[in-house]
C-alpha cells in the first residue's frame, strides 16, 4: 500500500496547477471569520431575506406527496422549459424553442460553468468588467481560458462600455461576459450602450454570455435583455434563474437559452456532471413562473425602500455611494478612512461586528469600496449604519 509520504513524493502537487493558482473566494473568507461570533449584523450575504413564497413551496411539497422524486430529462422538465420559453417571449419578445434551445441548470452558476466549458478552447480569452462577480474569472480559468478584465469606474457608472472593450480584443478573444444589473455595484446599462457592445460582438465575431439573474430587481430604469437586441439572440448565451426574483437561492435552479448548437454542447456536459436539476425544485419553478409576478412586485418595492435607506445613510456618513439601479447591493467608497478595502472590512468586523465584503473580492478596481447587501431588514440596516458611522468617525484619515 502506498504511504502518504510516498504519494506526496511522487509529484510536486496532488492537485492541478489550475486549481492551485485559483484564489479562494474573497466573499467566503468573511463568512469564515464570522463563525462563532455573536451579535453580528451581516451585509455580506447576497441573498433575499424573504422566505420563498408559500405557493411556490407548496408546489414542491405537493410534488413530493405525489411521488415526484425521480430524475428528469437532462434538459429539464418539458413543462418547465415551455414555461421559460413563454416567459422570455412575454417579457422580452424572444422566441426560444423549449426543446433544444433551453436548458434547466443547477443555478446560474452551473449555467456559467457549462457555457465556459462548452465554448472555450485552451488559451481563449474572455472579456469581463472589473469589478465583477467572483465566479466570472474563476469559471473561465477552470475551463482553460484566460479572463481579461476591463476596468470600469464609478465616474462612468461602472458601465462596461464598447470603447473600453475594443482595445482588449485580440485574435484569442472568444466571448464577453456581461452581468447587468451588476454584482457588486448595482450598475445598469442603457439599451443604447448595450447595442454598441452588440455591434462590437458582430464586428469581431464574438459570443456574449449575459448573466441576467438580477433582471427583475430594477429601480426606476428599464432593464434590457441583451439577447433581445437586433441579431443577438443566437450570438448570446442568456443565463437566468429563480434565486433572486423569487427568493429561491437555496433551491439552486436556473436556465440557459441560446443557439441550439451551444445549448446542445452545454447539455452534453450537464448530462455527465449534474445529470439534471432536482425535480421538486423544477415543479416549484413552474409555479413561480405561472403565478409569481405579485411576489416580485412586492419584493422590488421593499428592496427599493431599503436601497434608498442604505445609499442615503452612507452618503450622510461621508462614504460617497454610487446609486445602484438594480440588484440589491450598494458599493460605497471608503477612501476617506485611508484604509484599504480589506483593512476596512476586517477592522469593522472586529470593532463593530458588521460584515461587509471588500471591493477587491471582485477585482482590482474594487479597491477603495465595500459591497453591502440591502436585502436584509430595515432594523438591521439602520443598526449597521449606526455602527459604521461610529467606526468611520474613529478612523477618518
Amino acid at each position: 500500500m502506498a504511504t502518504r509520504k510516498a504519494i506526496n513524493n511522487s509529484c510536486t502537487s496532488l492537485t492541478s496547477n489550475c486549481v492551485n493558482n485559483l484564489a479562494p473566494s474573497g466573499i467566503r473568507k468573511f463568512f469564515d471569520l464570522v463563525a462563532g461570533m455573536e451579535g453580528i449584523i451581516s451585509l455580506g450575504v447576497g441573498e433575499p431575506d424573504y422566505v420563498t413564497p408559500w405557493h411556490i413551496r407548496e408546489a414542491a411539497i405537493y410534488s413530493l406527496e405525489k411521488g415526484y422524486t425521480m430524475y428528469t430529462s437532462n434538459a429539464g422538465l418539458p413543462e418547465l422549459r415551455q414555461e421559460v420559453s413563454r416567459y422570455l417571449a412575454k417579457q422580452y419578445g424572444l422566441n426560444y424553442a423549449a426543446t433544444g434551445e433551453i436548458l434547466i441548470t443547477v443555478g446560474v452558476s452551473e449555467g456559467l460553468d457549462l457555457a465556459m466549458r462548452a465554448i472555450l478552447n485552451p488559451g481563449d480569452e474572455v472579456i469581463m468588467a472589473d469589478p465583477c462577480y467572483v465566479s466570472y474569472p474563476a469559471c473561465v480559468c477552470l475551463a482553460g481560458g484566460q479572463p481579461v478584465r476591463v476596468p470600469t469606474r464609478v465616474e462612468d457608472n461602472f458601465e462596461l462600455r464598447a470603447e473600453a472593450i475594443e482595445p482588449y480584443i485580440t485574435e484569442k478573444t472568444r466571448a464577453i461576459i456581461l452581468g447587468y444589473p451588476a454584482n457588486p455595484t448595482g450598475a445598469m446599462m442603457t439599451r443604447s450602450k448595450l447595442a454598441e457592445i452588440a455591434e462590437l460582438a458582430k464586428q469581431y465575431n464574438l459570443l456574449v454570455v449575459s448573466d441576467e439573474i438580477y433582471a427583475r430587481l430594477v429601480y426606476g430604469i428599464e432593464q434590457t435583455c441583451f439577447a433581445s437586441l437586433p441579431d443577438m439572440q443566437y450570438r448570446t448565451i442568456l443565463l437566468g434563474g429563480f434565486s433572486k426574483a423569487y427568493a429561491m437561492t437555496g433551491w439552486r435552479l436556473g436556465y440557459a437559452a441560446g443557439h441550439p448548437e451551444i445549448i446542445g454542447a452545454m447539455t452534453k456536459i450537464h448530462q455527465y456532471t449534474m445529470l439534471c436539476a432536482p425535480i421538486m425544485g423544477q415543479k416549484a419553478a413552474i409555479e413561480a413562473l405561472r403565478n409569481g409576478e405579485p411576489d416580485i412586485a412586492e419584493m422590488v418595492e421593499d428592496y427599493n425602500r431599503r436601497r434608498l435607506l442604505m445609499v442615503n445613510g452612507f452618503n450622510a456618513i461621508g462614504l460617497t455611494c454610487f446609486e445602484p439601479r438594480g440588484a440589491f447591493y450598494a458599493f460605497p467608497s471608503i477612501k476617506i478612512t485611508g484604509m484599504t478595502s480589506d483593512e476596512f472590512s476586517e477592522q469593522l468586523l472586529k470593532e463593530e461586528k458588521v460584515v461587509v465584503i471588500p471591493g477587491t473580492a471582485f477585482g482590482e478596481q474594487g479597491e477603495g469600496h465595500i459591497r453591502c447587501c440591502y436585502a436584509t431588514s430595515v432594523h438591521e440596516i439602520e443598526e449597521a449604519l449606526n455602527r459604521i458611522k461610529r467606526f468611520v468617525d474613529r478612523h477618518r484619515a
